[in-house]
């Protein structure tokens, strides 16, 4: 379970994050959901100890990302926006350098990297270096990554800007058995409707604060997520 307790992040005089609490359980798929600038980043940053806060605390199964970092750490898999990745590697040294960090076996690391280039048509790029990557296959090699040591709890930014809509339906499909498995899934999203049809529950934040949160029925009731989330965006 994944507990973020008052997190709270200012930059200059401006709260990114304001007193954000929010509880994903094992199983679910958990949208965040909000506008430009409303602090979806910064607070996935701070989740996964990339961003200081100012306060808060922020644990995963009891233990805390403030007190024991690296065992926080090395139960999760962070995906950015925008991948960045050491381009003069090539995919294969990159993948293997993740399943170094993560102490995956070579057994468990030859097995999963076939099945996952296999799964998003990789597999015979993965000698080229990754300067040579379309930004699509940067993505898909960044979910491999992290992917690749079998993490309890994912946290994606935009997870499906930049991929087709094969490899979007195929992440959809392993975000479920990551939840069959016990595991959990936090991710933010502009696509609504993704969103909707995905998520067992979503978060909504504006200027930082939480504004709704709870299953997606109990949040969009007899309307639809986008009608819901731009009635609110229109509140002052």
């Amino acid at each position: 379970m994944l507990k973020i307790e008052h997190l709270t992040k200012t930059f200059d005089t401006v709260k990114a994050v304001d007193d954000l609490s929010l509880t994903i359980n094992p199983g679910e798929i958990y949208g965040f959901i909000g506008h430009n600038g409303a602090g979806k980043t910064t607070t996935l940053k701070s989740v996964c100890g990339i961003q200081n806060f100012d306060s808060g605390e922020i644990s995963f199964d009891g233990i805390s990302l403030l007190k024991d970092p690296i065992a926080f750490k090395r139960q999760i898999a962070y995906i950015p926006d925008n991948p960045d990745m050491y381009d003069y590697m090539s995919g294969v040294k990159y993948l293997n350098f993740i399943a170094d960090i993560f102490g995956v076996g070579a057994a468990e690391r030859k097995e999963r990297i076939k099945k996952y280039a296999g799964i998003f048509e990789l597999t015979n790029d993965l000698g080229q270096p990754i300067s040579s990557y379309s930004h699509g296959m940067k993505q898909k090699l960044a979910l491999i990554g992290a992917w690749i040591h079998s993490p309890r709890l994912i946290i994606m930014d935009e997870p499906f800007v930049g991929l087709d809509p094969k490899a979007s339906h195929l992440l959809k499909e392993m975000m479920h058995e990551v939840c069959a498995a016990g595991g959990s899934i936090f991710f933010s999203t502009h696509v609504l409707e993704v969103a909707e049809k995905l998520c067992d529950k979503v978060a909504i934040i504006k200027n930082g604060r939480l504004i709704k949160s709870g299953t997606m029925e109990e949040v969009k009731g007899d309307s639809s997520l986008e009608t819901v989330f731009l009635d609110l965006e229109a509140e002052k």
